[in-house]
């Protein structure tokens, strides 16, 4: 995954984050949306509705950068 330096953190826009309130999960390119997906159960102190907001803008970064998707919601990850 391409690293993001603490500045270049603290530089983005709430909305590149998949949790803009907390500034968790950066959305900056193909890697970052993979690991925004893998640990997307492990946020923690979010409520339903920001989690769903959050998987559009997920998704959006995974059209955005190709990165497939196979859950249709946020709440398959990890049910296999």
């Amino acid at each position: 995954m391409s690293e993001l330096s603490e500045e270049k953190r603290d530089d983005l826009d709430d909305d590149k984050f998949a949790f803009p309130k907390q500034r968790k999960e950066p959305l900056e390119d193909a890697s970052h949306v993979r690991n925004a997906i893998a640990r997307f159960n492990q946020v923690e102190d979010v409520t339903d509705d920001e989690r769903d907001a959050a998987w559009k803008r997920i998704k959006a970064a995974a059209r955005k950068f190709d990165v497939e998707v196979n859950e249709k919601s946020w709440r398959e990850i990890g049910k296999d």
